[in-house]
């Protein structure tokens, strides 16, 4: 009923922008290592080991895919992603 082309056209999220997927990994590992690793009053060492594996892990997907990053728009979403991080982290620090 269905053919099989519908499939077979997207495996593994091929289609899926490297930009893309590194903004989304992003954000799941701050937020999860700011809810796990920091109060209102203190933010544990873990968090900041955390940080800078996903500072290289950033570092390494931009290298790997520099022809992706040339682009302004994907250099403006994520430097924007950046910034909304560091919101995110002061938003979810201050209440927990």
């Amino acid at each position: 009923m269905i053919p099989d082309e519908l499939f077979k056209r997207r495996p593994r999220h091929n289609n899926t922008p490297e930009s893309t997927l590194l903004i989304l990994a992003n954000f799941i590992v701050i937020c999860l290592a700011t809810s796990l690793f920091t109060t209102k009053t203190h933010i544990n060492w873990f968090f900041w080991v955390v940080v800078g594996v996903l500072a290289i892990y950033n570092f390494f997907t931009i290298r790997r895919n520099r022809d992706e990053f040339e682009n302004k728009f994907v250099q403006i979403s994520y430097v924007v992603s950046t910034l909304v991080l560091v919101g995110l982290f002061f938003l979810l620090k201050g209440r927990t």
